[in-house]
């Protein structure tokens, strides 16, 4: 069960079905429509509509009675529920009857402050008695669950890519299909939300011009932010590229791939960037320091006039942003490959079925 369907999430959930799938699992997506099901369709994966929002609200109770009849239509062996949204309404329906795997991709608690945020935490040590396995994508993911109060068997099974997919490429020719100029380019690619900061490399994206004066930046994503964004940035160096599912051509195009969030789990874009051979400066919140490595920088959270340094030297010396590009590949060959992900979810599972029966 996944809500969103859009994004890393989404991608993790194809990803899984399909590994199973290939194991001769039967395996069913549950999820709102959009690019989720779109994607496990084309697999050959079943998916059941689920219709739900994004976000908690009056029409949760709904979405509890739509979930219900679904899984009493599949009554599956164990439920796997991705991010929070489909973890509130998965546990309220299943509550620990069937097995149940439960991967936050970032706390809820996290992005939300005061009185939500105050809820979140109390929901999420309540549902860790209906959690059967808690499933982090990083060590700072679980840490951040553990100072929380929320309990239960858990692990840490970090993101992967598919490294065949996200590959190295000629730099020249992928700003050629993209129909970008050949000039020192930085990317950002990511929703636009708060959470994951294109303010902030907004903000540093002066400093960095004043060092490497025909630097271009390049914004890869859509959301609720983008018009708001848009209208406050009158610099003509940065593109605002929109919604593209066409990412590799991006990272490939890139001198220095940045990732301005305020909160992650674990994200995907630095390790889809290293994949493709390509440096990566991040702030240091949840799962950057694990996944980066020596593929680049990670400065202090909220360091903007850091972060304008360290994208302005890897542009300014590409040759040295390009070796910890070759870095960051081995790293993601070694740590992050999708297919060891897979793996270490699916012996998850079947120790929750043999313990269950």
């Amino acid at each position: 069960m996944s809500q969103p369907v859009t994004a890393g999430v989404a991608a993790v959930v194809v990803d899984l079905a399909r590994a199973q799938r290939d194991l001769g699992w039967s395996v069913t997506v549950v999820c709102p429509p959009g690019p989720l099901a779109d994607r496990a369709g084309e697999l050959g994966v079943e998916v059941r509509t689920w219709h739900a929002r994004r976000h908690p609200g009056p029409g949760t109770v709904a979405e509890v009675v739509r979930l219900r009849r679904v899984l009493r239509g599949l009554a599956p062996d164990i439920v796997h529920l991705h991010s929070s949204k489909a973890g509130l309404v998965g546990r309220l329906v299943v509550r620990g009857r069937r097995p149940t795997l439960f991967q936050p991709h970032m706390w809820s608690f996290q992005s939300a402050t005061g009185p939500v945020g105050r809820a979140a935490k109390a929901w999420e040590r309540l549902a860790a008695r209906w959690t059967h396995q808690l499933v982090c994508v990083s060590d700072d993911e679980l840490a951040a669950g553990r100072a929380a109060g929320v309990g239960g068997p858990a692990e840490v099974v970090c993101n992967g890519v598919d490294v065949e997919r996200f590959r190295p490429d000629d730099r020249v020719a992928a700003r050629w299909r993209l129909g970008l100029p050949d000039v020192p380019t930085a990317v950002c690619v990511g929703r636009l939300v708060p959470y994951k900061g294109q303010d902030q490399l907004l903000a540093a994206w002066p400093a960095v011009r004043a060092q490497v004066p025909d630097a271009r930046l390049v914004i890869v994503g859509d959301g609720p932010m983008a018009e708001r964004w848009r209208a406050s940035c009158d610099d003509e160096s940065v593109r605002w590229w929109g919604h593209d599912d066409s990412v590799a051509d991006f990272y490939a195009a890139a001198d220095v791939v940045v990732l301005p969030s305020r909160e992650e789990g674990m994200a995907l874009v630095p390790l889809e960037a290293m994949a493709c051979g390509r440096s990566v400066v991040a702030f240091d919140v949840s799962g950057v320091r694990q996944s980066v490595g020596e593929a680049g920088a990670v400065l202090p959270a909220g360091d903007v006039a850091g972060l304008a340094e360290a994208v302005a030297v890897r542009l300014a010396d590409p040759s040295a942003a390009d070796l910890e590009g070759a870095h960051g590949r081995r790293r993601v060959e070694l740590l992050f490959d999708r297919r060891q992900v897979a793996d270490q979810v699916a012996t998850l599972i079947d120790k929750l079925l043999v313990g269950a029966r």
